[in-house]
C-alpha cells in the first residue's frame, strides 16, 4: 500500500514562471525522495519600476511516503 503526500512551496526567479517552478522543484528535491509529479497551482510576479522583478510560481509537489 502506498501514501502519497503533498507539499506546497513556492519557487522564485529574476527569469521566468518555468524557471520559478524549476528552482522550487530543485529546492524541494535537496531534503524529499520519491518526488513523483508537480501541480502548478498559481503564479505571480514583483513588479518594480514598472518592470517584472521577480517571477513566483506557487506549486504543489507529490511524493511517497516511505514505510520502515
Amino acid at each position: 500500500m502506498a501514501v502519497i503526500k503533498t507539499i506546497d512551496v513556492v519557487g522564485v526567479s529574476e527569469h521566468s514562471w518555468h524557471d520559478a517552478a524549476q528552482q522550487a522543484l530543485d529546492e524541494a528535491a535537496k531534503t524529499i525522495r520519491h518526488i513523483e509529479g508537480m501541480d502548478i497551482l498559481g503564479t505571480s510576479a514583483v513588479i518594480e519600476d514598472n518592470k517584472i522583478k521577480e517571477y513566483h510560481t506557487h506549486v504543489q509537489l507529490r511524493f511517497r511516503l516511505e514505510r520502515a
